[in-house]
């Protein structure tokens, strides 16, 4: 049987298509015309054999093929991305110093600290799993080269705005467990204890609607709360990014809660130029972030 060898730069404009929702999008992104976008698309399909995606409105649609190559493909980039990092950075050596929000370090720091050793064997990582007022008080005085926050309007000298995500109401996946009568108790919430920003904006959207609330159960950890909303001891909100099992994103209005924002979520450097080793741990965090929100859409 003759073997095809995919075009590895067609499956990064592919995967960053379906990333953006819009190949429009992606060729504006990478400084190229639609037409080659589209000529980069076909060439795709062609060496697949069959259609991959097609429109739907205003948004694209994966075929069943597609979904199956767009999930092969995003593997294929990550490893010549690390075969190619391996490769540029042998000799690199030291340490960087990593900060990340509670959200992150739950789900993401494996994999990205995995994908790091495995591409810069030498350098040391010091990693720190913390909350927003901590980590940015930490960037400020040089204790971090990097950290990852949520943005509630906190700004450092050398930040970068990551994206915006939506904020969700989450409750146990069995809604028989949260026994919650809408209008004739108040709602009980679930929160991280002390200074939580996430907890913050709950509370005052709470307030704002006029629904009545109370501290079901704190916790210090994210992990705790996680358990005690599975448990059906009350809601919280967080974001889509590292849903725990047993949880589901509860329906909001349909559910008697009131609507929630946006939260920003940004990277923070301790200076301006960071050194090579860190700045090839800035690029796989932006990595893993946009594999993320791949997922979760």
């Amino acid at each position: 049987m003759r073997r095809v060898n995919f075009d590895l730069d067609a499956m990064r404009t592919f995967c960053l298509g379906m990333e953006l929702g819009s190949f429009a999008k992606a060729a504006d992104r990478l400084g190229r015309s639609t037409s080659a976008v589209s000529a980069q698309l076909k060439k795709l399909e062609e060496q697949a054999g069959t259609a991959l995606a097609s429109k739907a409105g205003r948004h694209l649609v994966l075929t069943d093929a597609g979904e199956l190559l767009l999930s092969y493909a995003r593997r294929l980039l990550e490893l010549n991305d690390e075969a190619w990092m391996a490769l540029g950075s042998a000799d690199l050596a030291g340490a960087v110093r990593l900060g990340l929000q509670e959200d992150f370090g739950e789900h993401m720091l494996s994999e990205m600290l995995g994908r790091f050793a495995r591409t810069h064997p030498s350098v040391r990582i010091e990693a720190r799993v913390g909350r927003n007022a901590d980590l940015i008080a930490r960037i400020e005085k040089g204790e971090l080269d990097l950290a990852l926050a949520w943005n509630a309007g906190d700004t450092t000298a050398h930040m970068q705005e990551v994206g915006s995500y939506a904020l969700q109401w989450i409750g146990p996946a069995d809604a028989s467990l949260l026994r919650w009568q809408p209008g004739r108790e108040p709602l009980p919430l679930v929160a991280v204890d002390g200074q939580c920003v996430l907890r913050k904006l709950a509370t005052e959207a709470l307030d704002r609607a006029g629904t009545a609330w109370r501290l079901a159960f704190t916790s210090p950890s994210l992990g705790g709360v996680w358990a005690a909303v599975a448990a059906g001891l009350g809601v919280t909100v967080r974001t889509g990014f590292g849903l725990a099992p047993g949880l589901r994103i509860q329906a909001g209005a349909n559910a008697g809660l009131p609507a929630l924002g946006c939260i920003g979520l940004a990277l923070h450097r301790s200076a301006a130029d960071l050194s090579a080793p860190a700045q090839r741990l800035e690029a796989i965090i932006l990595d893993s972030i946009r594999d993320a929100q791949a997922r979760m859409r």
